[in-house]
C-alpha cells in the first residue's frame, strides 16, 4: 500500500509540475528567471516553516548536511536549466531535461554497485523517447545551451537518487525544508550578485510565482520527497517524467494550444514506460502460467 501511496504521491507532483510550465511562462514576463528561482524557493521555506515549525527544534546534523546537499543539487539543476533555454529551444531544453530518467539508475550502478532493473531501465528509455516525440522538434545542431540542458538533467538525476537515498534515514518534512532553505539562500545571494533586486508587486506577476512557491515548490518537492521513502529512484524518475506530459495538457487546456497526434504519440509512449516499470509484464506471466495449468 506504501508502494501504491508513494506512486500517486510523485504522480500528483508531476501535474503539479506540469502545471507550473503555465505559471512559469506567465511570471517570465514580469521576472527575471533567476528572481522566479528565488522567489519560489523563500516562499516554500517560509511555508514549510509556519506549517511545521514544531519539527525544527528536531533537525540533525546529518539533516542539515543532506538537505543542504539536495538543496545544492536542486538549484544548480534549475540554473542551468535556465541559463540553457536562453540558448537553445524550449522543446530541446525539455527534451534534455528529461534525459535525468536514464541517468538515475546509472549513478546507483557506477557509485554504489547497484544491479540494473532491466524493466526499470527499458521503461527509462522508453519515457525519454516518449519526451522526445513530445516535445523535441528535430535539429543536428549542438550548441552551448544544449550542454548547459544536459547538465541540467545530471543534477536533477542526482537530486533524485539521493532523495531516495537520504529520506530512508531522515524526517522527509525537515529533509525539504532544509533542501528550500539551502536553494532560497543561493537565489537570492545570485539575485543580489546580479544587481536584480527590483521586484514588481503587480497582482498579474506576483499571482503565478505564489503559485509556483506554493503548488510547483513547497506541495511538489514535500511530496516527492515523502514518497520516495517508498519507491525505487528509477520508478520515481519515470513517473516524474510524466511531468513533460502533463505540461503539453495544460497548455493545450489553458494556453489553447492545439493537439498533435505526435504529442498523443509521445502520451502513449510516456504511459507504456509506467506500465513497463510497473508490471515488468507480469500479467503475461500469470497468463503463461495459466494456460500450462
Amino acid at each position: 500500500m506504501k508502494k501504491y501511496m508513494g506512486e500517486i504521491g510523485l504522480m500528483i507532483t508531476a501535474v503539479i509540475w506540469g502545471s507550473g510550465f503555465v505559471a512559469s511562462a506567465v511570471s517570465l514576463e514580469h521576472y527575471t528567471p533567476y528572481q522566479i528561482l528565488a522567489g519560489r524557493f523563500l516562499i516554500g521555506m517560509l511555508i514549510l516553516c509556519l506549517v511545521f515549525h514544531r519539527k525544527l527544534k528536531h533537525i540533525k546534523k546529518s539533516t542539515l548536511l543532506k538537505g543542504t546537499v539536495l538543496g545544492l543539487f536542486l538549484y544548480v539543476a534549475f540554473a542551468l536549466q535556465t541559463v540553457g533555454l536562453q540558448y537553445t529551444t524550449p522543446s530541446k531544453n525539455a527534451f534534455l531535461t528529461a534525459v535525468n530518467v536514464v541517468i538515475v539508475p546509472f549513478i546507483g550502478f557506477l557509485l554504489y554497485k547497484r544491479k540494473i532493473d532491466l524493466f526499470e531501465l527499458g521503461g527509462a528509455i522508453l519515457a525519454l523517447i516518449g519526451v522526445a516525440v513530445l516535445s523535441l522538434k528535430l535539429s543536428s545542431v549542438i550548441n552551448i545551451g544544449d550542454v548547459l540542458t544536459l547538465c541540467c538533467a545530471v543534477g536533477f538525476a542526482f537530486h533524485i537518487f539521493y532523495t531516495a537515498k537520504f529520506v530512508k534515514d531522515e524526517d522527509a518534512v525537515l529533509l525539504t525544508i532544509i533542501q528550500m532553505f539551502t536553494a532560497a539562500v543561493i537565489g537570492w545571494a545570485v539575485v543580489g550578485f546580479k544587481g536584480e533586486t527590483s521586484f514588481t508587486l503587480e497582482s498579474a506577476g506576483l499571482l503565478p510565482l505564489l503559485y509556483l512557491g506554493v503548488f510547483s515548490t513547497t506541495i511538489a518537492y514535500l511530496l516527492q520527497t515523502v514518497a520516495q521513502k517508498f519507491i525505487t529512484e528509477t520508478k520515481a524518475a519515470i513517473i516524474l517524467s510524466t511531468e513533460s506530459f502533463w505540461g503539453m495538457a495544460f497548455s493545450v487546456v489553458i494556453l489553447s494550444e492545439v493537439l498533435t497526434t505526435k504529442m498523443i504519440i509521445g502520451a502513449v509512449l510516456i504511459l507504456g514506460a509506467i506500465l513497463l516499470s510497473e508490471t515488468k509484464f507480469s500479467f503475461f506471466k500469470k497468463k503463461e502460467i495459466e494456460e500450462i495449468t
